[in-house]
């Protein structure tokens, strides 16, 4: 019998600590619910409910059990699709989350897009015009991003380019004429409103993400700038650089064949890392937009005390984190030989 390769076993290593993270993530959101002030049963019956009501429902909830029966409990209705129900909308807390998670995707997709492409481009270029009015200029800018509250920001964008300008839709994923119009079939704005034929309602849904973008999009191209900027200019401090520029070769073209290429899985990590903070860190920007998604319903969550729907969300933030880190790792073990 042949011995497995040590490709094979880092792979195993791999999805073994993927599980044992998923676990440990199980855990920790189990223990914040089991341990919370809120208490569940009075969410469910109110203040006024008979001792016997309590009891009657406590037991039917599984909390007189001992913290391991509940925990196994817990982890067989999640391996059902059962997150519990939502104290605030009645409704499950999985089918909460399959119609906000949508909206809080698509929003962090596209600031994603923008800010990568953007942050990259204008990295390179302070790399290649280091210490330049640009490169001042530019960092700057980033500085701010990193510094200047999210929510204070997006609440003077909306004063000006929609109360103040009227360049831009408010609120909201789409005005209230298509609202109800527009059936909801994948949860994407833009998606539906193009497959609903509508041009109108798909310029309208433009318009009511240029302004939410625009601001995460900022907020990811200020870390994916510094962080490009710095990467190329420590690569471009190397021995084969100055082979490079012995040969003659430009600085831009030293930046784009060599540069870039090797400082690749810094950036697949940078863009990663910026992903998931948006994700999890959509929360002010969706609740000053009125973004029907995962932070504005955490939010409103937080306020009802929902401790179920607290969890809910929580688990899937934070699986979206363990992912897109595996992956990101993956990919680069996938496209830079050095670290294979």
């Amino acid at each position: 019998m042949r011995p497995l390769s040590t490709h094979v076993i880092r792979e195993l290593q791999g999805l073994l600590i993927l599980l044992l993270t998923l676990f440990g993530l199980l855990l920790i959101t189990f223990a914040l619910s089991a341990f919370s002030p809120v208490d569940r049963v009075l969410q469910i019956v109110g203040d006024h409910a008979s001792q016997s009501t309590y009891e009657q429902v406590r037991h039917q909830l599984g909390l007189d059990q001992p913290l391991p029966v509940q925990f196994w409990h817990y982890l067989v209705n999640l391996a059902h699709g059962d997150l519990g129900t939502a104290s605030a909308t009645g409704q499950p807390v999985l089918q909460d989350l399959l119609a906000a998670f949508p909206a809080t995707l698509e929003l962090a997709t596209l600031a994603l897009i923008a800010g990568a492409v953007l942050g990259v481009i204008a990295g390179v270029l302070c790399a290649r015009f280091a210490g330049s009015p640009w490169d001042l200029a530019v960092r700057t800018v980033t500085l701010l991003g990193n510094s200047v509250p999210i929510f204070w920001l997006g609440l003077l964008m909306l004063a000006l380019f929609y109360a103040k300008l009227q360049w831009s839709a408010g609120p909201g994923r789409l005005d209230d004429i298509y609202q109800f119009t527009v059936e909801p079939k994948t949860g994407f704005a833009l998606i539906d409103t193009w497959l609903s034929g509508d041009r109108e309602a798909f310029k309208n849904a433009i318009s009511h993400l240029v302004l939410p973008v625009a601001l995460l999009s900022y907020y990811s191209l200020a870390s994916i700038t510094r962080l490009t900027r710095s990467a190329c200019l420590s690569e471009m401090n190397k021995e084969y650089i100055l082979l490079a520029r012995a040969k003659g070769a430009g600085e831009m073209t030293i930046l784009l064949r060599h540069v870039l290429p090797n400082i690749r899985g810094t950036l697949l990590t940078v863009i990663a890392l910026a992903y998931t903070s948006m994700l999890e860190g959509a929360v002010l920007t969706e609740t000053v937009f009125s973004w029907p998604g995962i932070g504005r319903y955490l939010t409103t969550a937080l306020f009802a005390g929902d401790t179920t729907a607290i969890m809910g969300g929580t688990l899937l933030i934070g699986a979206s984190f363990v992912l897109i880190n595996h992956l990101t790792d993956f990919l680069v073990r996938l496209t830079d030989p050095r670290v294979r």
